[in-house]
């Protein structure tokens, strides 16, 4: 499995995009990115099953402040990027992900670029930044099709008792002016609400909010846990992983704007207990 898996890092990461904006802007936090690759080497992470793996780095990213936006570093060009010094739901666990993966390769030690290109493989459909901001998967209900599609997650939510979503995706649309790059290139308008037409037009299916607490225990430590919305505007609105606990809990870590940073939180289903438009959750499991 581990030869497979190198197999599958080597093949098609490259970094086309990212040379065309300089680290400084693609790359946030370097100090904490390197500390947290030393402490790894010298555990020895990279021998430990994957959802172990995302416990460990996501525990060495507790703490770490929300912030929102992230992804929209530059005005035109768009790029793999990281940021350790805040992080908002879907970086924190892409970050995981991204950090994991990036282990898999063994090496005396790990450098930004090695990170980026492993941004880049599960951030971009089919795991290719070109530079356009098109090129990126901005639904979460799509980066599970699509990262399923090529290996890098399987998709468990229909093996527990679920139902089909009917969300409509057009929150980008709507919403143009908060993102940084539709607001600079109009043209990308058009594309982007076609690309929502299509996500919408996709299966996708929930575990409902009332079955979460009798499936639980069926969860792993390192699960992404997509947040099913009961609102128009994405399929899902939130994304964290699972911790196991001491009791063997199922505890949701995310990056939270109540908390204002990146936390373990209560169960997952109690965590969805707490909000009306929380409808039910999709799991994936890293491979």
């Amino acid at each position: 499995m581990r030869i497979f898996m190198c197999f599958l890092v080597f093949l098609p990461l490259t970094l086309s995009a990212g040379e065309h904006l300089p680290l400084s802007t693609t790359f946030k936090g370097q100090e904490k990115f390197h500390r947290i690759a030393r402490k790894a080497v010298k555990g020895q992470w990279g021998r430990l099953p994957m959802g172990s793996r995302m416990v460990k780095v996501a525990k060495e990213l507790e703490g770490l402040p929300y912030k929102s936006y992230t992804l929209e570093i530059d005005n035109h060009i768009e790029s793999p990027s990281v940021n350790f010094q805040g992080m908002d739901c879907w970086t924190f666990f892409e970050t995981c992900l991204g950090f994991c993966r990036m282990l898999e390769t063994p090496k005396p030690s790990y450098q930004p670029r090695d990170l980026l290109r492993q941004i880049e493989w599960t951030r971009y459909r089919n795991g290719r930044c070109n530079g356009n901001y098109l090129d990126r998967i901005h639904y979460l209900a799509e980066w599970y099709s699509d990262n399923k599609k090529r290996g890098n997650i399987k998709d468990l939510t229909r093996s527990f008792p679920n139902t089909r979503m009917h969300n409509k995706c057009r929150e980008m649309s709507i919403l143009w002016k908060s993102y940084r790059y539709l607001k600079h290139n109009p043209h990308l308008r058009r594309g982007m609400a076609a690309q929502e037409a299509r996500v919408t037009r996709m299966p996708v299916y929930m575990i409902p909010k009332h079955k979460v607490a009798g499936i639980e225990n069926r969860l792993r430590n390192g699960d992404i846990i997509g947040i099913a919305s009961s609102h128009d505007g994405g399929f899902c609105s939130h994304v964290g992983i699972i911790i196991k606990d001491a009791q063997g809990r199922s505890r949701f870590m995310h990056a939270s704007t109540t908390y204002k940073k990146i936390v373990i939180d209560s169960t997952i289903s109690g965590y969805l207990g707490q909000f009306k438009k929380h409808a039910g959750i999709l799991v994936a499991r890293p491979q």
